[in-house]
């Protein structure tokens, strides 16, 4: 019989998966003699079986709920509903995997108007009890009641402005009794019935909404974001409250033992006096930082010191701490592994390797290889800035450079991307229903909330750029503008935001590349000597070939020879030699060809030097190449002397009803080998070349696409052999080189032996494989592969993760028939997948010898390469 209820002396870390991160936690807080208020936590399962039930809670449950409630007042000395000693409970909601600020938190559950009397006259302070029933009736109206948020602030905002009070310590004792009846009126006409007194009722109707906030929209588009599973459920916790608004001995605050932006061993974080949690939380009162709780309460600030320290080595990471002062006595209400920025992480992860606290396989583990994307691409450049005018100053929340367009809401920031367009989303603060807006712009501003507010703390996660807390900017949403001292900005119009310095800048800014180097690069040195995986690079040209050299690519494993084709200078070329009626007009436009292809391959070889650069040969059908709209198409016969009629029956002969399924890759070979004899002129006459001028060893591996019979390459084969040997004997240069194809066709991997007793490598097109083993259209699917998602028929879209039992298992099929047959072939895979994570810690499973991905993803997978490595050795 399963267990739905633990109080937190029954459980551990250990039960995270059912207790969830955070109670867990405190189980295990309390576990090592920590200051945290009693409590007991509803397990996830318990909200699993609350959706099986038709979402409802049953009555054993229930029963069980109260039991537990019972045995807290016990251990507190108060009563639940109590007119003279009442205990209040928090509800807070807790999954197994941390989803900061999308699911619910309640506060000051069981109060009514008889039991803030006992409060207030318990605690001599008022002030204190009315404080937090007004704070209570308007967050349970809005977490269960579905009252807006916005309703309860617009009273409150209008009582402080007629009384020309600043904050909201300064209301009195008789302002909160007046706000407490509006908010019920608010209630009533909302509603039509009264707010809730029972506290029973209260406690019940709080579980039924944290257990539904698991599935509300934020947290379904959080999830989604960070494919974590749908079906794990939340925890709930119930907890004795312990009060931060008692005056200037208490407060709350949130910390971090390090600093989540920049990784400093330093105590990172801030505090309000005289405040409850969500004032930090939400922005809605400027706090100070952690540091001067030393000056204002210390000995507290040594408790706090001694206990974080004592957590961060408990846990052996950083840890985000929640925690409140009620009348000098300091309590921890949550402690968790924190999230941190790309950079934070990595000067974490090697800081502690240095202080003895993990092993070196245990930072690599402990690094989102995502996240590493996020330090290779530009940051501002130098020059640039000091020709900028910055407009206002705000907080460094999460550090990067972000240029885009001004919007107010989530929305419009969202149909700005699906326009093309880098948008900023700025907002006065953020709040979780942002999440959309969040995701889809380049950066954050916000004019209110501090370094822990919900924007910092979640564009830090997500290693968007965020600057909060700009006090300078004055957001006129009504205007469709922001103010500041001295400038204007209009929705639409650019603004620039420095998350490393806080500062906004007008207007768009240049940027600068970045280096891999300091603890970057230590770890990515232990990475290297752990993983197995080589990296290569899928790269086209010169400049890309120098930018995955810097990254630490180790070759290149797909060089797309069309991509050459399109350049301006020489589609001409290539379309005279499409529209060619005879082999001698074709190959007369092929010779206009052949110097363009060599010289590119000659910029290539000489930056690759030694390391080994596969090429693709000729994959498209030719039909890319020409227009197809019949102004364009009179044009190109003016260009080509050729009669419209005639050049737009070739281009109507030459389109294809399936291009994906058509007229390309091997195919073209087969009908026009002419074409695939020109580039492997080109490849060997550039890698003699590049060989007798510098002396580099090149050894070009040559690839043919598509191929799906063995019969096809073999004629390929000769093909390219015969064309290589001529050149070489031409020059009186040896060389060694290596023909291989794409395994893309199915039928190519389940008859892989045959085709192996051809081909010296393989290597796996990961695309166009996905795409005929699931009869899925790459440029169709996401019409439908989205509600895919939704409905779980997959969990992540098969083109951006292999499809492990399906195309994973071609894979493995062509993999051991071509080791059998040919046991040194080298094999590889060259699609989108190379540069995944999940992908590549199958493919270092199934012993592949490299993966090859776009240039900024190179120390993404050199470091995923050595997390597989490390993780299939378990």
């Amino acid at each position: 019989m399963k267990k739905y209820l633990y109080a937190f002396e029954e459980g551990s870390k250990e039960l995270k998966k059912i207790l969830g991160g955070k109670g867990a936690n405190l189980a295990e807080m309390k576990k090592i003699g920590l200051p945290v208020p009693n409590g007991y936590t509803i397990t996830a399962e318990a909200c699993i079986k609350y959706y099986d039930d038709g979402e409802k809670i049953d009555e054993k449950l229930i029963k069980g709920i109260f039991e537990r409630l019972k045995e807290l007042e016990g251990k507190t000395g108060k009563i639940f509903g109590d007119n003279k000693n009442p205990l209040l409970v928090s509800v807070r909601s807790g999954a197994a995997i941390s989803m900061p600020g999308m699911m619910d938190t309640i506060l000051n559950l069981g109060l009514n108007d008889n039991s803030v009397i006992g409060v207030s006259e318990l605690t001599n302070n008022p002030r204190f009890a009315y404080d937090s029933y007004r704070r209570f009736i308007q967050m349970f109206s809005d977490v269960v009641l579905n009252i807006s948020k916005h309703k309860f602030d617009s009273i409150l905002d209008s009582v402080k402005e007629r009384e020309n009070l600043s904050s909201d310590p300064e209301l009195s004792v008789d302002n909160l009794k007046e706000i407490i009846e509006k908010y019920k009126k608010l209630v009533k006409k909302e509603t039509k019935i009264d707010f809730p007194v029972d506290p029973n009722k209260q406690l019940i109707m709080a579980i039924e909404s944290v257990f539904e906030s698991w599935n509300n929209s934020r947290a379904i588009i959080y999830r989604n974001i960070n494919e974590i599973p749908h079906d794990m459920g939340t925890a709930v916790n119930i907890q004795e409250m312990v009060f931060g608004n008692m005056g200037d001995t208490s407060g709350t605050g949130v910390a971090f033992t390090r600093n989540p932006a920049t990784g400093e061993n330093k105590f990172f974080g801030e505090f309000l006096l005289n405040a409850q949690g969500e004032d930090v939380v939400a922005g809605i009162r400027t706090p100070k930082e952690i540091n001067e709780l030393e000056n204002v309460l210390p000995e507290v600030y040594n408790d706090f010191s001694t206990i974080s320290r004592k957590l961060e080595k408990h846990y052996r990471d950083m840890q985000d701490i929640e925690f409140t002062i009620e009348r000098g006595k300091l309590y921890f209400l949550q402690t968790r592994t924190a999230k941190r920025t790309a950079n934070a992480a990595i000067n974490i992860a090697v800081d502690m390797v240095e202080e003895g606290m993990i092993t070196k396989e245990e930072a690599i583990l402990r690094i989102n290889p995502d996240q590493i994307e996020q330090l290779l691409h530009p940051t501002f450049d130098d020059a640039a800035l000091k020709e900028s005018q910055i407009i206002a100053k705000g907080l460094p929340a999460s550090p990067g450079a972000a240029t885009g367009k001004v919007y107010f809401t989530s929305e419009d920031v969202v149909e700005a991307k699906a326009r093309g367009e880098k948008a900023i989303l700025v907002r006065v603060e953020t709040s979780p229903e942002d999440i959309e807006g969040m995701v889809s712009g380049e950066g954050i501003l916000t004019a209110r909330g501090g370094m822990t507010s919900h924007a910092a703390v979640v564009a830090r996660g997500m290693g968007k750029c965020c600057v909060a807390g700009c006090g300078d900017v004055r957001v006129e949403t009504y205007n469709s503008l922001f103010k500041t001292a001295n400038a204007v900005v209009n929705e639409g119009e650019y603004i620039s935001i420095d998350g490393n310095t806080g500062n906004v800048y007008k207007g768009e800014i240049k940027t600068k590349e970045v280096a891999m180097s300091g603890n970057f690069g230590t770890l990515m040195s232990w990475a290297d000597d752990i993983r197995r995986l080589n990296i290569r690079t899928n790269a086209d040209n010169e400049r890309d070939s120098k930018t995955a050299i810097k990254f630490g690519a180790e070759g290149i494993g797909l060089c797309r020879t069309e991509h050459m084709f399109f350049n301006e200078e020489r589609i001409f070329a290539v379309r005279q030699m499409i529209v060619s009626t005879t082999i001698e007009q074709r190959k007369i436009a092929l010779k206009k060809l052949l110097p363009y292809q060599k010289d590119d391959f000659v910029s290539i070889f000489n930056v690759m030097k030694e390391l080994p650069v596969t090429i693709r040969l000729l994959d498209p059908p030719l039909h890319e190449f020409l227009p197809s709209e019949d102004e364009d198409i009179k044009n190109l016969a003016l260009e080509l002397g050729m009669e419209f009629n005639n050049l737009k029956s070739i281009v109507n002969e030459l389109r294809e009803f399936n291009p994906m399924l058509g007229h390309r890759g091997v195919r073209l070979a087969v009908t026009y080998p002419e074409i695939y004899e020109m580039q492997v002129k080109a490849i060997m006459l550039a890698a003699v070349e590049v060989k007798k001028k510098n002396g580099y060893d090149i050894k070009p591996e040559i690839m043919v696409p598509l191929v799906g019979f063995n019969k096809e390459f073999t004629i390929i084969k000769k093909l390219i052999r015969e064309t290589a040997d001529e050149i070489l004997k031409e020059e009186n240069m040896e060389m060694t080189y290596k023909i291989g194809t794409m395994i893309e066709v199915p039928r190519a991997a389940l008859t892989a032996d045959e085709i192996a007793k051809e081909a010296e490598f393989f290597s796996f097109g990961t695309n166009d494989l996905t795409q005929m083993t699931l009869g899925f259209s790459r440029d169709d699917s996401g019409k439908f592969i989205p509600e895919y998602k939704k409905k779980e028929i997959f969990e992540s879209d098969p083109f951006e993760t292999i499809d492990q039992d399906g195309v994973g298992q071609l894979i493995k099929i062509a993999f051991e028939k071509g080791k059998k047959v040919r046991p040194d072939i080298k094999i590889g895979i060259c699609g989108e997948h190379g540069g995944e994570p999940k992908s590549i810690e199958f493919c270092d499973k199934v012993g592949l010898k490299y993966v090859s991905c776009s240039p900024y993803r190179v120390p993404v997978a050199r470091l995923a390469a050595a997390q597989a490595t490390i993780k299939n050795k378990k």
